[in-house]
């Protein structure tokens, strides 16, 4: 008996270590094959009976769902394992494989985001995976129980499907995230960065975090910036001192996912959001909007109206004045009962009036061309509207020069159906860098549906930061209807009294040109100088922007970078 004993112990010894994740499949009709994911579950999920909230990780370049092929398994997924055995929280790492687009390591480009791309919507497929998880698994669905993470590309999708689906996720992380790639429609694809539309992540918890050696380090710098000045936006930061492009500070990344996970006000609905798409049909807390093409943007939308513009490319592109946008609301309104609308259009400075019916349900639709409008909803149970500051810029943000007096855009819309009086507009700004000459003015009265232009009555001097564009904020107070108040603000970027000049342009108007770029290796860390033959834009080719050329604009700095920016010459 005891020798029996004996030679079973090295058997004991050679059993294998249960493995802290399992990798799964589920059928997807998007790509119409069953699809890949690892999960991560808590210790006690076999035993228990309680529900988990669930982190959705989106992996970087070249890699899969296994999270392994950056460092065999050594690194990532022992920490997201060793977060999730000490936490009440379920962990999905989702696949971003297209076969085509897989060439080799560090050849494999996920989730579908090239501009010519748009096969595979990886969002329809996250909603796929979402309802794959929540029925297969005890998961807490609210909004608030619902997180994204990611590293590179990956940390892109995260922000990327968190500003698409705002009423599905509630908190999101990115890892250096890639800056900017494509989205949209097959055909249709725009470049989407996520410093051009912070606003869509209005009441959405947002983490960045950079590793201070990260070969793209400036981008993230801009990233952090724009979300850094976004109002409404829960943001915070982590730099890392860090030598590559990687995942680091994973568990306290995750521990900020469980904090919003304790916050009950992420799972109300606002009463006020923002939100802009590539996609010709999308819905977003629940309204629903149809549209020709192009970038599509809601502004202030609430149950009294909302702003609606378009671009063809961010930022600072065009309008799509032609088209036609739909827009229908959720059930917020009396069921068929009759509602005034009221629209100014931004191209026109027109205001109509017309009458609108809301459905069986108490929905309104709304249809408009692209070229910008003002949009009021004025009827049972919808309350009376504050005063509008119209855009104060056709561009993205309000560009001004330093050291002199300027006169601002300051135009006020009133969106009732009955005039306005005495209304007292406030300028205010927290920066040293604007002085304001004058600082308030009362509008007397404004009729429904008036513009009062008070550009005459506020000016403003600037003060210049030293060899770039400098941020700066004022805010707009109204005081109305004796003692209401609303605010709003102008954001504005300051001209450097010098500005140091390019090292070289390069005009691409449909010409060839060859540029030393840098390229990093792999994800290990270091890489080189190598050539890059680029062909870009629709013209002559003669390196001269003339007029129906489209073109890229090439500019190297000082710093050794090159920028690339869009120009349109019409």
């Amino acid at each position: 008996m005891r020798l029996l004993a004996l030679l079973a112990l090295p058997l004991l010894a050679a059993a294998p270590a249960r493995r802290p994740f399992e990798d799964r499949t589920h059928p997807s009709a998007v790509f119409n094959q069953p699809r890949h994911y690892r999960l991560f579950l808590p210790p006690a999920y076999e035993t228990s009976a309680n529900s988990y909230p669930v982190i959705y990780y989106f992996h970087g370049h070249s890699d899969r769902y296994t999270l392994e092929h950056y460092d065999q398994g050594a690194d990532t997924v022992p920490k997201i394992a060793a977060f999730v055995a000490a936490s009440d929280v379920i962990v999905v790492s989702v696949d971003g494989y297209v076969p085509r687009d897989y060439t080799g390591f560090y050849g494999g480009a996920p989730w579908d985001l090239a501009q010519d791309g748009g096969d595979f919507d990886f969002g329809a497929y996250f909603l796929e995976l979402t309802a794959h998880i929540d029925s297969t698994l005890r998961t807490l669905t609210s909004r608030r129980h619902r997180a994204t993470s990611g590293l590179s590309m990956g940390g892109f999708m995260s922000l990327w499907l968190s500003a698409r689906y705002p009423g599905l996720i509630g908190s999101a992380s990115a890892f250096n995230p890639g800056p900017e790639f494509y989205a949209g429609d097959k055909g249709r694809r725009v470049l989407w960065r996520p410093k051009d539309h912070t606003s869509s992540h209005t009441r959405t918890m947002l983490r960045l975090v950079r590793a201070s050696g990260d070969y793209i380090s400036q981008y993230h710098e801009e990233t952090r910036q724009a979300y850094a000045r976004a109002p409404g936006v829960p943001f915070e930061f982590r730099q890392d001192e860090y030598h590559r492009h990687w995942a680091t500070s994973i568990a306290e990344t995750f521990d900020f996912h469980v904090r919003a996970f304790a916050n009950s006000a992420l799972d109300n609905v606002p009463e006020v959001f923002h939100h802009a798409s590539p996609y010709r049909n999308y819905s977003v807390w629940g309204y629903s909007v149809s549209t020709s093409g192009g970038l599509t943007y809601l502004s202030d939308v609430r149950q009294g109206g909302f702003r609606v513009t378009t671009r063809q490319w961010a930022p600072d592109g065009p309008p799509l004045a032609g088209g036609s946008i739909t827009i229908v609301t959720p059930p917020l309104y009396a069921a068929s009962q009759p509602y005034t609308v009221t629209d100014h259009s931004f191209a026109t400075g027109r205001t109509e009036r017309r009458e609108l019916k809301a459905d069986s349900a108490g929905r309104l639709a709304v249809t408009v061309d692209g070229a910008g409008h003002q949009i009021g909803f004025a009827g049972p149970g919808v309350g009376a509207e504050p005063p509008v500051l119209l855009p104060v810029t056709p561009k993205d943000v309000l560009r001004v020069l330093p050291a002199r007096d300027l006169p601002l855009p300051i135009r006020i819309y009133n969106p009732r159906n009955q005039a306005l009086t005495d209304v007292r507009v406030t300028l205010s700004s927290e920066y040293p860098t604007v002085r304001l000459l004058a600082s308030a003015k009362t509008i007397p009265r404004l009729e429904p549906g008036a513009v009062a232009d008070l550009s005459g009555a506020f000016q403003a001097r600037f003060t210049s930061g030293a060899g770039d564009f400098a941020p700066a904020r004022i805010g707009v107070q109204f005081t109305y209807d004796g003692w209401y108040n609303a605010a709003e603000k102008i954001d504005l970027l300051i001209a450097p009294e010098v500005l140091p000049a390019p090292l070289a342009v390069e005009i691409l108007d449909g010409r060839t040109h060859t540029f030393d770029v840098f390229r990093q290796k792999g994800n290990q860390g270091g890489g080189a100088s190598l050539k890059r033959t680029v062909t870009e834009g629709q013209g002559n080719g003669n390196g001269i922007l003339e007029p129906g050329e489209e073109a890229t604009i090439w500019v190297k700095l000082a710093q050794a970078h090159l920028q690339q920016q869009f120009g349109r010459s019409v």
